[in-house]
């Protein structure tokens, strides 16, 4: 068991938890993540490790209320109990002194691009970040972020703070005012991710993307995180999660995406909140 030792609140269903996980806090680097399961009967689900404290032996998460068994996870409180943890599992990002870095976060994309951010101003490159989200009560780790990197955009769509507009506006008025990148990060929704790699395209830019497909052993085993990448099959739980965005097959991806919507639904109008709390129960107990 997995005790959670705080919970903060980001925005409305988004929070960032800090799970007792020592020897994942001592191993885990920029870029790789951790299966966890709520209890022998839950589901196995994928979340980018967004920062550690060794010390403490605690690794942060953030935690999106999508979907049941995520739904579960914002319903407990520090002192409550994680049934499975496992990790550090993918790929540490490639980290080098690249010369100019552009960071760019979409929506809950900010918190695994901000450990990259991190190390990738460790290694001496100049950091550029970008982050976007639908609204100002959305934008996340703001704060964050910016002591992070050497220059900050922020972007809404709606207009309500920073940048009207998309992180790619942003993106593609650094390469116009011309701005030497050596590589991008794009991590959030998938659309948003494809379209950061469509802006970098034509000129070549080195750009890396973070995938989070639906996953199950986490081992390479299952092959339920099966993409496209180049042409060729690869598995992102054990050959990514980060691959040339260039070379993904996006729109395989994203139907392979919504392959459980349905049951997904299903999962989810079972339970129903108790108002006033974070606790749910079946509907039908």
């Amino acid at each position: 068991m997995y005790e959670i030792t705080e919970k903060i609140e980001l925005s409305h269903s988004v929070y960032i938890f800090k799970v007792k996980a020592e020897k994942i806090a001592r191993k885990r680097k920029a870029g790789q993540f951790i299966i966890f399961r709520m209890n022998e009967q839950g589901e196995r689900i994928p979340l980018t490790i967004m920062d550690s404290d060794i010390e403490d032996g605690t690794i942060s998460v953030l935690v999106q209320e999508v979907g049941k068994s995520t739904g579960l996870l914002c319903g407990m409180e520090a002192g409550d109990h994680i049934a499975d943890v496992v990790g550090p599992l993918g790929h540490p990002t490639h980290i080098e002194n690249f010369g100019t870095v552009v960071c760019v976060g979409g929506g809950i994309g900010t918190a695994p691009v901000l450990p990259i951010a991190k190390a990738m101003k460790e290694a001496g490159n100049k950091v550029i970040s970008i982050i976007g989200a639908r609204s100002k009560e959305l934008v996340i780790l703001e704060q964050e972020m910016k002591e992070a990197s050497d220059e900050l955009h922020v972007t809404t769509d709606d207009g309500t703070y920073g940048h009207h507009g998309f992180v790619t506006n942003i993106l593609q008025k650094l390469i116009d005012d011309g701005v030497k990148i050596g590589c991008v990060v794009g991590i959030g929704p998938v659309p948003m991710m494809r379209a950061v790699a469509e802006v970098t395209r034509p000129y070549k830019i080195f750009t890396l993307v973070s995938l989070n497909p639906i996953m199950v052993d986490g081992t390479g085993m299952c092959g339920a995180c099966r993409v496209t990448i180049g042409g060729e099959n690869r598995f992102v739980c054990v050959d990514g999660p980060e691959f040339d965005g260039h070379e993904v097959d996006f729109a395989e991806l994203t139907l392979r995406n919504r392959s459980y919507l349905k049951e997904e639904k299903i999962a989810m109008e079972e339970l129903t909140y108790h108002e006033g709390t974070r606790c749910y129960e079946r509907s039908d107990s």
